[in-house]
């Protein structure tokens, strides 16, 4: 089911004190998931929010809780959040501290690769909202240091991602510490069986609101292709970097060992350039990631640790310097650009054998992607041509011909034409 358009946050009977906190992180006007989602959830119901990253569902279902919190709930936790990552932990718990309608309603992030003391620390001065990885969660409730006695609010957020990671038996040993009596939300860009199974088990008549659209959300997005050797993709990201002159991007690589070898080649170009991947120690990856949203850092290099779950709007640049194998991570990726519905731009470098990987994700788009060039700029190295040594009419021996750049020849069959 869809909501019908709403004008304002005043519109979705949110208390004074929370409307006073949307004002203050300069929220103005709802988006399509919060009008949709935060209306039921206030009546008590457990929902199903089904919508793309970058559409505004962390403050939708973060709101609905901060809205009925009273200092009188004590120390808690009265809500638990499960995400899949650890900068998504550190994105929503900070989400949640700058909505929060009083600084006495405290938000705790709990995530791998940071010190338990630190943790246990955060825990000790009282939590109202649990943020955390399943796994983390797993470790504290083994330990006896978070207790979920009290929580009346579960959100899984991106489930279809936790399951795909392998997070199930986790899911639901926690959902099973949790209240019967409960409210359960779910929100997951897809739902593929092992998401409907989990809903049907641990949601009571939930109401599904999708907002996604049919197709990716990318028609803001301009996207372009470059054709490229391999050996020659560094040069070409220095000349398309100096043209587009990109407030902030992201170069998404396929690889870790490829991501740093990147990182250093460009770190001799720039000193704003940094690189994230799974190998970086916890500190040092929010080190990063603060930096990016911050705005210091202007040139993120990246494997897909980053693909999904990260919302920082200044981007106003992706780089598919490696071509994705799977057409739905090159969603995920160029998505971390046209934010909140702003416009974006994802240029993908693509070497002469992966004509048939850019049909894919056209195919799946649904759009067709422009070739770009940069005038002047040698692509390919010089092909040999073996001297055909053929005389003439006039008994000269005939010069060999230059070598003609590789025909990109990929679109034997036009996706239009597929049904």
């Amino acid at each position: 089911m869809l909501a019908e358009p709403q004008i304002g946050f005043e519109t979705l009977n949110l208390s004074s004190p929370v409307l006073a906190a949307m004002r203050r992180a300069k929220y103005s006007q709802p988006t399509p998931i919060q009008s949709a989602l935060i209306p039921h959830a206030l009546n008590g119901h457990d929902a199903i929010g089904q919508a793309q990253t970058g559409t505004g569902k962390t403050a939708a279902f973060l709101l609905p809780f901060l809205n009925t919190w009273t200092p009188e709930d004590g120390r808690g936790p009265q809500a638990l959040v499960l995400v899949p990552t650890r900068e998504l932990v550190s994105q929503v718990a900070e989400e949640a501290r700058k909505l929060a309608p009083s600084p006495a309603c405290r938000s705790v992030a709990i995530y791998g690769g940071q010190r338990m003391r630190g943790q246990l620390d955060e825990l000790h001065k009282g939590a109202n909202i649990v943020v955390g990885t399943p796994g983390r969660l797993l470790d504290h409730l083994g330990r006896g240091t978070v207790k979920l006695d009290r929580v009346r609010y579960v959100v899984l957020d991106e489930a279809d991602r936790m399951l795909d990671i392998g997070f199930r038996p986790d899911i639901e040993r926690i959902l099973r510490q949790c209240p019967r009596e409960r409210q359960t939300l779910l929100m997951s860009a897809t739902l593929p069986p092992p998401v409907m199974r989990l809903t049907s088990r641990y949601m009571k008549d939930p109401i599904h609101l999708n907002i996604t659209p049919e197709k990716p959300a990318v028609e803001s997005i301009r996207q372009s292709f470059f054709t490229v050797d391999e050996d020659r993709k560094f040069d070409l990201l220095l000349r398309v970097i100096k043209r587009e002159r990109p407030r902030q991007c992201i170069i998404f690589v396929e690889r870790k060992r490829g991501a740093d070898r990147l990182y250093r080649d460009l770190r001799k170009f720039s000193k704003f350039a940094a690189v994230m991947h799974g190998d970086l120690e916890q500190p040092q990856r929010e080190r990063i990631m603060k930096g990016f949203r911050e705005g210091k850092i202007a040139c993120l290099v990246a494997t897909d640790v980053v693909g999904r779950g990260i919302d920082v709007t200044g981007i106003s640049h992706i780089f598919n310097y490696d071509l994705p194998l799977d057409p739905e991570n090159y969603v995920h990726r160029i998505g971390r650009t046209g934010r909140m519905g702003k416009d974006g731009r994802a240029i993908a470098f693509v070497t002469p054998d992966q004509g048939g990987r850019l049909t894919d994700i056209e195919c799946f788009i649904n759009k067709q992607i422009e070739e770009d060039f940069i005038d002047g700029f040698q692509a390919f190295a010089p092909r040999e041509v073996k001297p055909v040594n053929q005389p003439t009419e006039e008994g000269a021996i005939e010069e060999p011909k230059p070598a003609a750049p590789p025909v990109f020849g990929r679109r034997v069959k036009r996706y239009s034409n597929r049904p």
